[in-house]
């Protein structure tokens, strides 16, 4: 599973929301890839989501938006079978 942070390279807010998902992933040695995006570099994302940045995403989906909502994505991680209930 892979996990999509939109971001920007000039954004306190996408580093600390990488930052807590990372941590989040290590707490729970939970299975899923980080990927990151800057959406800097894609016009249509930053269109469609440049105003939420940071935005996680999960296949297009989206988990969260500004902070990492750590119940979110747990909810999320446990309806994908990820981590256990």
């Amino acid at each position: 599973m892979k996990l999509t942070v939109l971001s920007r390279s000039y954004c306190h807010l996408c580093d600390d929301l990488i930052t807590a998902l990372e941590q989040f992933q290590g707490r729970f040695s939970c299975a899923f890839e980080i990927e990151v995006v800057d959406i800097d570099q894609h016009p249509a994302l930053e269109a469609q989501w440049g105003d939420k940045v940071p935005v996680l995403l999960d296949g297009g989906v989206e988990i969260c938006h500004y902070f990492l909502d750590v119940d979110e994505l747990a909810a999320h991680l446990r309806k994908m079978g990820v981590i256990e209930k």
